[in-house]
This record gives structure tokens, sequence and C-alpha cells, in this order.
């Protein structure tokens, strides 16, 4: 993170904070929902959460909401993300990097499909 040096940078980190808490608290019928427990950090979580962040903002997504939780309960699966759809069964997927995050919003997410290679299956 880059030090705020005027008035102007402090502005600039103001927005951006308040993009990404309107990104995570705008109503949706998609919730991306990220374990951010002491394991899940460790492995990566803030990394991840960042990408879909950066995806939501990048591609003007609307209608998903990120939210955070705590530990999942599956350690040896983190960084773990739960998608929900509308009415659908929730997907978790295991091990997720900002690489699968990607591939996560464009098949799934925006694409209907399942990615199966990465599901914990339960």
């Amino acid at each position: 993170m880059s030090k705020v040096k005027s008035l102007e940078d402090l502005k600039r980190v103001r927005e951006e904070a308040l993009k990404n808490q309107q990104a995570k608290s705008t109503a949706g019928n998609t919730q991306i929902i990220i374990g951010m427990g002491t394991v899940g950090i460790a492995a990566g979580a803030r990394e991840t959460l960042k990408e879909f962040l950066n995806l939501i903002e990048d591609q003007k997504l609307e209608g998903i909401v990120i939210r955070q939780t705590g530990n999942i309960g599956l350690d040896s699966f983190e960084p773990i993300v739960q998608i929900v759809i509308g009415e659908q069964a929730k997907v978790s997927y295991g091990k997720v990097t900002p690489d699968i995050a990607r591939k996560i919003v464009k098949e799934h997410i925006l694409g209907g499909k399942i990615l199966k290679e990465f599901v914990i299956e339960s």
C-alpha cells in the first residue's frame, strides 16, 4: 500500500474503500462467500477476495454480493469460496487462487457451469 502524502491521496484511498465496501454490501442474486478465518488468510484468501472485487469492478458486474465469513472448517482446502446463485444449492470451491477466482466468475457465475475440478465434495 502506498503512503498517503496529500489530501488528494487520502480522498482517493477513501473512495476506493467506499467502492469496495459497496461491492461487499449491495443486494444481489449471487453471493460469493469467502472464508476469511486465520487459516484462510494464511492460505491466500485476501488475494482471492481482492481478485473477486477487482473482477466485479472491472467488468461492471451487478447483482453480486461478496460476503466474508470465518473459518468454514475444512482447513486443508483453504482458501474456500462458496457460490450461491438464486435458489440453487451452494457450491463450495477449495484452494481458490486469484486465477481460479477468474474462472469461477467467467464459467460459473456468468456461464452457469460448475467447475467440478475445484468443488469440495460434501
